[in-house]
């Protein structure tokens, strides 16, 4: 068994999630914050079995699109991060997914 991390962009987070339940996949959503653009990310926890994860992976990859992004403000990165030299457009979305062996999987 694997539990798969997905951190995907909000704007993709609908239609993954609805994409993931139509083939029968359980998914939690988690609100999260990325470390960069301080932007909201969402990140969706996967419980499978081992054969069903390049079937995920596809489904991740064809629902979460990479897009250009404008930061509208550099005030919003914290006190004293406003001159790092931040590049005016970045590429945001797609997925950064991470999978895990399960030793144990419990429900109750």
């Amino acid at each position: 068994m694997k539990l798969i991390f997905a951190i995907i962009n909000n704007d993709d987070s609908n239609s993954a999630t609805a994409a993931l339940n139509k083939e029968g996949v359980a998914v939690t959503r988690l609100s999260t914050t990325g470390g960069f653009l301080m932007t909201g990310n969402t990140t969706l926890l996967i419980g499978a079995e081992d054969n069903d994860v390049e079937k995920i992976k596809k489904i991740l990859k064809d629902t979460c699109a990479q897009r250009k992004h404008v930061p509208s403000s550099y005030n919003s990165l914290g006190r004293g991060m406003g001159d790092l030299g931040l590049p005016a457009e970045v590429t945001v979305g797609g997925a950064t997914i991470f999978v895990l062996s399960v030793d144990e999987n419990i429900k109750i």
